[in-house]
């Protein structure tokens, strides 16, 4: 992957790209007048574009930029900051202090969600597998605007971690979270601009019984699955089906003496 500066203002943010290249182990590139298009048909590279207050990811493919946007979390906090329900905090029985590890973060819509339900003494752990995505996810986060102050701290106390999440569920202590939750990616729900950039780097591989077992062991309370509504899945991992909304489903394992409230 190749760094390199946005073209307005490229002089004062060089050096926080050249830091940014180094970090990612990426190498740096001085853009000049050179546009992004020209840039990975010259390299047949993936491009990071690092801006003043937006970064922004590239693809070789020629797919869509890939930049950090809440999407739908930004109206789902605002229905709960009303009072309103949510399918995800109702499907994990959010509380506040519970601490999540999302295994699937992608743009971290659901996330935010959760860390806005358990707050200031919970915990969300994002776990991402493309190293573009969790760095742009992982920027975007610590400095969105959302114009929502609890939003913003909510977003700010998510924690990212670029890793595979099988790999790192194996080194997790067991009950060390007290929910874990997959949301495996389907293509079919890549649809809308701010999520059309992560289909050539989104990770597409399924969910195994070995990843659900290691979940069962990490999770202290309960594993949440949310997927297609047409997956098999469901049945396949064990998962008992909870809640069925307009575009997916959300399966759940309790683990045993947990009160299901």
């Amino acid at each position: 992957m190749i760094v390199t500066t946005a073209g307005k203002n490229a002089n004062k943010i060089r050096s926080k790209a050249e830091k940014i290249a180094l970090t990612l182990k990426c190498s740096f590139l001085v853009r000049e007048k050179q546009s992004i298009s020209s840039i990975i048909e010259e390299y047949k590279d993936d491009v990071m574009m690092i801006g003043v207050d937006k970064i922004s990811f590239h693809p070789k493919e020629g797919t869509a930029p890939f930049f950090f946007h809440p999407n739908s979390s930004m109206f789902r906090v605002k229905q709960i900051l009303r009072g309103e329900t949510d399918p995800l905090i109702e499907a994990l029985k959010l509380k506040q202090g519970m601490s999540v590890l999302d295994c699937t973060l992608g743009l971290g819509s659901d996330s935010i969600v959760a860390s806005l339900a358990t707050g200031e003494q919970g915990s969300v752990t994002g776990i991402e597998s493309s190293k573009a995505i969790s760095f742009v996810v992982e920027s975007g986060l610590k400095i969105w605007d959302s114009q929502v102050s609890d939003m913003n701290e909510a977003m700010r106390r998510i924690q990212v971690i670029h890793a595979n999440h099988f790999d790192y569920l194996k080194k997790c202590k067991t009950n060390s979270y007290d929910v874990v939750y997959f949301d495996p990616m389907f293509e079919s729900t890549i649809q809308s601009p701010g999520l059309e950039g992560l289909k050539g780097s989104a990770n597409y591989s399924s969910i195994t019984p070995e990843i659900i077992t290691e979940a069962k062991r990490v999770a202290s309370q309960r594993v949440v699955m949310k997927d297609n509504k047409k997956s098999s899945k469901f049945q396949e991992l064990g998962f008992d089906v909870i809640q069925r909304n307009a575009g997916f489903i959300f399966g759940v394992i309790e683990k045993r003496g947990v009160k299901n409230d």
